[in-house]
């Protein structure tokens, strides 16, 4: 049985050391910024930086376990979903991505800009 990551076109971002311990950075992709997280225990997550809520700057927001606190209105948001807690409902665009000899690479066909 064929693995669909095979077919996966990826793309090199940042080494991960670059991603602040608790924290993230932004990337400018077709799709809009892209937040990827690291968190303390060294896992990466990248996922759209708007807040499902009200589109505030989840990469700004407070970095826990695997959780980030969405800086305007509180709102705890999974990063290996997107999707908020409850009681709290919506998702912001998660993304695939893996990490490879300490370099972040995420899905080339997830980041380009949609088609109209």
């Amino acid at each position: 049985m064929p693995n669909n990551l095979e077919k996966v076109v990826w793309k090199k971002i940042l080494p991960v050391e670059e991603i602040p311990v608790m924290g993230a950075r932004v990337l400018q992709a077709g799709v809009g910024p892209i937040a990827i997280f690291r968190n303390a225990q060294d896992e990466v997550f990248a996922i759209l930086d708007e807040c499902p809520h009200k589109g505030g700057p989840l990469s700004q927001g407070i970095v826990h376990g695997k959780s980030v606190t969405c800086p305007l209105h509180a709102w705890n948001i999974d990063l290996s979903t997107g999707c908020a807690l409850e009681p709290d409902v919506g998702c912001a665009k998660s993304f695939m991505l893996k990490v490879d000899a300490g370099n972040v690479y995420l899905n080339l066909e997830e980041i380009k800009a949609p088609h109209a």
